[in-house]
C-alpha cells in the first residue's frame, strides 16, 4: 500500500548568525492512511521542525515530501495554502481561535477560504460542533469557554473540511490531566470513525501512548519506532 506520507532522506539547516544548525538529519519515514503517530523527542530534537515540513510550513534543505502522491517539495509557494486546505487540518497547542469571533465562524473559516456558502457552513459547524460536545457554546466567544472547550473548538476547525491528514502540534499542552484524556479520546476516536491520518507531535508519553506508533527522534534523526503496547520495531540510526 503506498503510504499518505512519505519522508526521504530529509535534512532541514538552518543559519544562526555565523553557526549552521542541522535540524533534520536525514530522516526517513512512512506514514499509512488512517494511521495515528505521535512523535516524542526532547526540545530541540526536531520534531516541531518534521511537522512544519511534512504540513509544508517550511521547506526542507534536502530530501522529499510525498503527501498523497504529490511530491510536496515541487508545490509553489503561492499554491501552498490551497494544497493544505485540501489535504490537512492543524491542531495547536495555544488554540489560535480568533478572540472576536464565536466558536462557530471559529470552526466554519476553512469552509469560508474554500467558498462554500453561508447556509453549508452553518449546517456543518452546528452539526461538528454538536458531535464534539460544544452545542451549548456555539455562540460563546472564545473568552467565555475552558480551555478544553477552546481545543475541542480548534479540532471542529481542523475537522470540518474532512482532510484526509490532521496535523497536531501538543494539542494538549496547555489542558489538565483530566481535560488532556477528554481531548485526546475525542481526537482519536474521530480520526478513526473518519479514516483519517493523525500526526502528533507531544512531550507527553502519556499522550504518545495513544498513537499506533511513536517515533523517537533525538538530533534531528529517529532513533527507534515503537508499536502500541511498547514493542521497539525499528531501532534505528540515520
Amino acid at each position: 500500500m503506498t503510504p499518505i506520507i512519505e519522508v526521504k532522506n530529509l535534512i532541514k539547516k538552518y543559519r544562526v548568525g555565523t553557526e549552521i544548525i542541522t535540524a533534520l538529519n536525514g530522516v526517513n519515514l512512512q506514514i499509512a492512511k488512517g494511521e495515528f503517530i505521535a512523535i516524542v523527542g526532547t526540545s530541540g530534537s526536531g520534531k516541531s521542525t518534521l511537522l512544519n515540513m511534512m504540513s509544508g510550513l517550511e521547506r526542507p534543505t534536502k530530501g522529499e515530501i510525498w503527501i498523497n502522491n504529490t511530491l510536496l517539495n515541487k508545490v509553489k509557494e503561492k499554491d501552498m495554502a490551497t494544497f493544505r486546505r485540501n489535504y490537512m487540518g492543524f491542531v495547536f497547542q495555544s488554540f489560535n481561535l480568533l478572540p472576536s469571533l464565536t466558536a462557530l465562524e471559529n470552526a466554519v473559516l476553512p469552509l469560508i477560504l474554500q467558498g462554500t456558502g453561508k447556509k453549508e457552513r452553518s449546517k456543518r459547524g452546528r452539526e461538528i460542533l454538536k458531535m464534539l460536545g460544544l452545542e451549548k457554546r456555539i455562540l460563546n466567544k472564545p473568552t467565555q469557554m475552558s480551555g478544553g472547550q477552546q481545543q475541542r473548538v480548534s479540532i471542529a476547525r481542523a475537522l470540518i473540511n474532512n482532510p484526509k491528514i490532521i496535523f497536531a502540534d501538543e494539542p494538549t499542552g496547555n489542558l489538565d490531566t483530566k481535560t488532556t484524556k477528554e481531548i485526546m479520546d475525542l481526537l482519536t476516536t474521530t480520526t478513526k470513525e473518519k479514516g483519517q491520518t493523525l500526526v502528533m507531535v507531544t512531550h507527553d508519553r502519556d499522550v504518545a501512548r495513544y498513537a499506533d506508533r511513536i517515533i523517537h527522534m533525538v538530533d534531528g534523526m529517529i532513533i527507534n519506532e515503537e508499536e502500541k503496547g511498547g514493542a521497539v520495531v525499528n531501532e534505528k540510526v540515520n
